[in-house]
């Protein structure tokens, strides 16, 4: 008898080595951070493009955010079905690439293809490295917090570096040293996580709560349309941020540099309301604290829509830390409801729908601003945030699911 050779390490510690969460936490980060270097540098690049407003270059993104939605299901079932780990290595080199590409455009349509490139690459990480971390977390809504700390973490670096870089260097450099930085976060995975044993799809596992396919298909569709008015305001406001407190600050700080550090602040500081919900998340059930951060944004969207100077960047600390502070919550239904083998799959179908439909924000944002105003644009986001509360009240209470699993699962042995 012949032993089998064994790898290293099972699958299911990969979250529990810290390096590997490092990295993925790492990742997360990267992913947001280069999906906005874009529409951080977007003035000096229509400058150099020979565009007389930043506006008419903004719908050239919107590519990237297309992809990263309609990415996210064709990556999802290979996560599953090929394996996390061999994805997320797509994840690092590819995007990392398409930076560099970017970095190397001339004009507006080869900056537009490689911006498409960078949002199929950046498609990969939602539907797997967030599976990938939370496949044996005992406490998920605190893992969820701390990865979502890091992944606004890297909108507060976008806003931050990309500024420095293109005052200093230029915006190309926005672009390409972090192309070289995830190509070598790449090379640290490759060598610091394991083979995995088998695909996830393969494994033997179950949900923590398992409901009736009726009940499930309702959680489905909550957390899909939650998840379209959520990217809505998320891709509003951080792809509008920079160019808003330009607007709102002229004659107080006009330069790029000063303003990109105000901006990173703010994203710094936001991101830890997501610590802060994501414990939560693990005490309580989640419809009230979603109800209760999904009403929050519509008084301060309002008043930020008229705000000028200091009192916008006060508001908009405020509108930012509800705004994320609603990410965990998709993410913590799918670990609650859904079984690990199809985790990315589910995931990669939700954020296919909701990303693929909020992309329009990306390129109504240039036209919309441009044609009416930043105010305007403010009070649409409140009306989105009323649609998010209408669609959260048909959210199961957390009782009622258990109750309903509880039946589903004595029906067969009642009926023998």
């Amino acid at each position: 008898m012949t032993p089998s050779a064994t790898p290293a390490s099972p699958p299911d510690e990969f979250g529990a080595r810290p390096a590997v969460r490092l990295l993925l936490n790492v990742a997360h980060g990267i992913d947001h951070m280069f999906l906005l270097i874009f529409a951080t540098a977007v003035g000096s690049i229509a400058a150099e493009f020979g565009f007389h407003d930043w506006e008419d270059l903004m719908p050239y993104g919107v590519g990237a955010f297309i992809l990263f939605g309609v990415g996210s299901l064709p990556a999802g079932r290979l996560g599953d079905l090929w394996g996390r780990r061999r994805m997320m290595l797509v994840f690092f080199f590819g995007i990392g690439a398409s930076a560099l590409i970017a970095a190397l455009a001339r004009n507006a349509w080869q900056l537009a293809a490689a911006l498409t490139l960078l949002g199929a690459a950046a498609s990969i990480y939602h539907p797997v490295g967030i599976p990938m971390l939370l496949q044996t977390a005992r406490k998920p809504g605190a893992v969820i917090g701390i990865n979502g700390l890091s992944g606004n973490l890297g909108i507060a670096v976008a806003a931050l570096s990309t500024g420095f870089l293109v005052q200093w260097l230029g915006w190309r450099a926005a672009f390409a040293v972090p192309g070289l930085l995830a190509a070598g976060c790449g090379v640290l995975f490759m060598r610091l996580c394991p083979e995995e044993v088998e695909a996830p799809a393969s494994r033997k596992t179950r949900a923590t709560i398992v409901l009736p396919p009726k009940l499930l298909a309702r959680v489905f569709a909550v957390m899909t349309m939650a998840a379209v008015t959520g990217s809505l305001l998320f891709n509003f406001s951080t792809n509008g941020n920079a160019q808003l407190l330009a607007e709102r600050f002229r004659g107080l700080v006009e330069d790029p540099a000063a303003l990109g550090a105000m901006l990173a602040a703010v994203y710094a500081v936001a991101s830890l309301a997501q610590v802060v919900m994501g414990r939560m998340i693990d005490r309580f059930a989640l419809k009230p604290l979603y109800l209760g951060i999904a009403l929050a944004q519509i008084p301060l969207l309002m008043l930020a829509a008229h705000a000028q100077g200091w009192w916008l960047l006060a508001l908009l600390l405020a509108v930012m830390i509800v705004i994320f502070g609603s990410i965990p919550f998709t993410d913590a239904m799918i670990v609650r409801y859904v079984d690990d083998r199809i985790r990315s799959r589910v995931a990669g179908a939700r954020l296919s729908v909701s990303i693929g439909i909020s992309s329009l924000a990306v390129w109504l944002l240039g036209p919309l601003v441009k044609n009416t105003s930043f105010a305007t644009l403010l009070w649409c986001m409140a009306a989105i945030a009323v649609c998010t509360v209408a669609t959260v009240l048909f959210l199961p209470d957390e009782a009622a699911a258990r109750g309903g699993a509880n039946a589903a699962a004595a029906q067969p042995s009642s009926a023998a």
